[in-house]
């Protein structure tokens, strides 16, 4: 349901550093969380990533701006959240803020989240900044464009 989804949302942008203990509350032990980079089982690793990604970033921030259910039962649901991430990281773009817009597809049951899988553009949020793919992959698209 639509609460739910505002509700982890809300949860989800609360996380940082310093408070992934947090994770417990918004996914299961037996999460599996997918982004075009990682494929992540249990929450015990999904914890050790989220302290890697925050470890490795300045600053990160969800701005959420779509919640669209498509089941919800009295045991669980499904929906979408679509979102912008800004982050920035010392060695990309000079430091400067970086910008993705993706969206998260969400399974829950017992108002916690089992299957979290990420959809945005690996290229925008990571290799169009660095410093010698950056131009290859800006050509490629302008290419296929």
């Amino acid at each position: 349901m639509a609460d739910f989804l505002h509700r982890f949302a809300e949860g989800f942008s609360a996380l940082n550093k310093d408070n992934l203990q947090r994770l417990g509350e918004l996914y299961s032990v037996d999460i599996h969380f997918t982004d075009p980079l990682h494929d992540v089982h249990g929450l015990a690793e999904l914890q050790r990533y989220f302290a890697q990604l925050y470890a490795n970033v300045e600053q990160l921030h969800f701005e959420f701006h779509g919640f669209d259910n498509v089941m919800h039962s009295d045991d669980g649901g499904e929906g979408y959240l679509r979102w912008v991430m800004t982050y920035r990281h010392p060695r990309l773009q000079k430091g400067q803020p970086i910008a993705v817009p993706g969206c998260s597809h969400l399974q829950w049951r017992d108002d916690r989240v089992h299957r979290h899988h990420d959809y945005f553009d690996a290229g925008a949020m990571l290799y169009e900044h660095l410093p010698l793919m950056g131009p290859a992959v800006a050509w490629l698209k302008r290419r296929m464009a």
